[in-house]
């Protein structure tokens, strides 16, 4: 290749990567979050999960080519350096209040959202809280009040309050060695496909752990229940039956179709031979759900 040809090559690659412009010409700025933009066509919001990292969705973003992906990056997780604002506090909230900040310094139009786990979370919290933002919303394996299946039938966000207080400190309180046996027993539960589970593993333990802990507590103590009769767009749920639920394949059913009643356009599909990390352990299945979503 000349050289010329070499320069523009490498300024298209990256260009491609780049950290999105604000209004005004200036980069987008967060201790939070960061962003990088992927592909070219209709824009699309990528959310991972709790002590993940945006390189959960390369295979997706490879094999769902023709639209500009921006992934988000939560600063704490994934081995990336915590931001200042993720310090304290809760996590998931903010972050959707930040994302909502960033679609608007970089003049997207109603970008698609798509979000893992905690980041299903945040896609809801974006969609309820910020109706006009975005166009779309697919939400994988996530409910929108996680306590629910820390408690009784009945359980409210104020009764499992103590649940998660207890989880958190317990979290907070663990030595290295005893916090990497637990994130390797609990990733044993949410990727089927065993060659990913050790990638999962090294991205959860580099994560900070008091992010992580007091990520954990605002979810189990949220219940976003109530704000997602807001949610004014077609909202796609994907999610599986945990290997450890002790619930047949129709009682999750009914328990999905139960949490999701308050969203207006709510489609429910259950992806049957794949665990927690449904991008990782039906990767085909998956793109085919994505591409349906985007085209809709």
């Amino acid at each position: 290749m000349r050289r010329r040809e070499f320069i523009v090559a490498g300024a298209l690659l990256a260009a491609s990567c780049a950290a999105p412009m604000a209004a005004g010409g200036k980069a987008f700025s967060s201790d939070r979050i960061s962003v990088v933009t992927q592909g070219s066509g209709p824009d699309v919001v990528l959310v991972h999960g709790l002590g993940s990292s945006r390189d959960v969705w390369r295979e997706m973003v490879a094999a769902v080519p023709g639209y500009r992906y921006h992934l988000v990056q939560m600063q704490g997780f994934g081995g990336t350096p915590i931001g200042e604002s993720n310090k304290t506090g809760t996590i998931a909230g903010p972050v959707a209040a930040e994302i909502a900040r960033y679609i608007s310094e970089a003049r997207l139009d109603r970008p698609a959202v798509i979000g893992h786990s905690m980041g299903g979370w945040i896609a809801m919290a974006l969609a309820a809280r910020h109706p006009d933002a975005v166009s779309r919303v697919m939400v994988l394996d996530m409910l929108p009040f996680m306590g629910a299946m820390f408690g009784p039938p009945g359980t409210t966000a104020e009764s499992v309050r103590p649940v998660a207080d207890q989880i958190r400190d317990r979290m907070m309180a663990s030595d290295d060695a005893a916090r990497r046996k637990v994130i390797e027993a609990t990733i044993a539960t949410m990727i089927k496909a065993e060659d990913r589970r050790a990638e999962a593993v090294t991205q959860s333990f580099a994560s900070d752990a008091g992010m992580s802990a007091r990520s954990m507590h605002e979810l189990i103590s949220t219940d976003l229940r109530p704000e997602l009769a807001n949610v004014k767009v077609p909202v796609t749920v994907l999610y599986v039956r945990s290997p450890v639920a002790p619930v047949t394949d129709a009682q999750m059913d009914g328990f999905y179709k139960l949490s999701y009643a308050n969203v207006p356009q709510a489609k429910l599909v259950r992806i049957p031979d794949a665990w927690h990390f449904i991008m990782w352990d039906a990767p085909q299945r998956f793109a085919e759900e994505v591409r349906a979503f985007l085209d809709g």
